[in-house]
């Protein structure tokens, strides 16, 4: 196909199609005159995964070189690549390592990943900014005064594992590790509001059933 239908296929932009072959997002097409190409079905699947890292991952363009890079990687494992992935996502604040309720929640969320025999989480710690995220998060509760206990946190951490096995039960109907990593970047980006947004409908009923008077 030409560039036209390219972008009319995909729905990017021929001027978006165009930066992105000149950041090196995207193949080149096979060249057919001096100033034409043809671009063909894993073009699309590529801009599929582009428009995946940096329109609903909101990564730099930097970044998203280097997840496709890994991504395209057969020396690296499938658990690498889609890791990669997931790392270069916008994660939330980094701990502060001179509040020393940040060194109280770190044993904490070692406690957690523990007892949930997490043994990757422990094994990455701190290099995982969901790690670091959970951190400041158990931080910013104990500074408050709220409850963060073991027990409590592991009610949440035992449902995000339910929740896991489902998303990567999904990310394997697709078939080849772009489309995996593609799929779970998009999966994980779209479906996080979507967690929230029930978590918070769920509060309503059961506040509805406790409160309804």
């Amino acid at each position: 196909m030409r560039l036209a239908e390219l972008s009319e296929r995909s729905g990017v932009p021929t001027a978006t199609i165009k930066y992105y072959l000149r950041e090196r997002l995207l193949p080149p097409g096979e060249r057919i005159t001096a100033t034409q190409a043809e671009y063909g079905e894993e073009h699309l699947r590529r801009l599929r995964l582009v428009r995946s890292l940096i329109q609903v991952g909101r990564m730099p363009v930097a970044t998203a070189r280097e997840v496709l890079a890994a991504a395209e990687d057969e020396s690296l494992s499938q658990n690498t690549r889609m890791g990669a992935a997931v790392w270069a996502l916008p994660h939330g604040p980094e701990p502060d390592e001179d509040d020393p309720h940040a060194a109280r929640a770190r044993e904490q969320a070692d406690t957690v990943l523990r007892r949930m025999g997490w043994s990757y989480g422990q094994e990455l710690g701190d290099t995982s900014p969901a790690y670091r995220m959970l951190v400041a998060a158990i931080a910013s509760l104990d500074r408050l005064g709220y409850p963060h206990d073991t027990e409590h946190l592991l009610v949440h951490a035992r449902l995000a594992g339910e929740l896991a096995v489902a998303d990567l039960d999904l990310v394997e109907t697709y078939d080849t590790p772009p489309e995996q990593v593609e799929a779970v970047v998009a999966l994980t980006v779209l479906y996080e509001p979507v967690l929230l947004s029930l978590r918070r409908l769920a509060q309503t009923e059961e506040s509805g059933r406790r409160f309804k008077e």
